[in-house]
């Protein structure tokens, strides 16, 4: 299995234990689930005893969304000019690691042009993303966007490729 860690914070970010498909050459959309967690029964074996009232645990079942949950995402909010400010260090920070990576000029100049495109993608349809922050909550990190397919009942995920590396489990 391959977890994928945000490479700035190194917060774990998705893995392909999803189905992730690459977008626009610039980003990852990995279907999401929700699931109930918590609620755990536990039988013992023993009868309850007719005297004693029966003990209750207060242990409720909350649905969550599978990839939020597993890597510990944390909502965050944004109003459009917060994110195009947040958005615009990221992208800034991304060029600066494929630099240091050794990534051509060109290279660099496809990403930011695609990126550049995308993020025209989310500012059209501002009001329909949910953010989240990987689990350090770093503000220079990736910020994972969350919306719902067009059945209005499917939740996705969407993360930067660019903004990923490897750790093989």
């Amino acid at each position: 299995m391959i977890i994928y860690k945000d490479i700035i914070s190194d917060d774990e970010i998705i893995s392909d234990s999803y189905d992730l498909k690459e977008v626009d050459g610039v980003v990852y959309e990995a279907d999401c689930a929700m699931i109930v967690e918590g609620a755990v029964e536990v039988d013992i074996g023993a009868n309850a005893s007719a005297e004693e009232q029966e003990e209750g645990v207060e242990d409720q079942a909350i649905k969550v969304n599978n990839i939020v949950h597993s890597f510990r995402l944390q909502s965050t909010q944004y109003d459009k000019k917060s994110y195009l400010l947040h958005l615009k260090g990221y992208m800034k920070a991304l060029k600066t690691k494929l630099q240091e990576a050794g990534k051509s000029e060109e290279e660099v100049k496809d990403f930011e042009a695609k990126a550049q495109v995308f993020a025209k993608k989310i500012i059209n349809n501002f009001k329909d993303w949910e953010f989240y922050t990987g689990e350090s909550m770093n503000p220079d990190a990736m910020v994972v966007l969350l919306n719902y397919r067009e059945d209005g009942i499917t939740p996705y995920v969407v993360v930067w490729k660019h903004g990923l590396k490897e750790m093989k489990v």
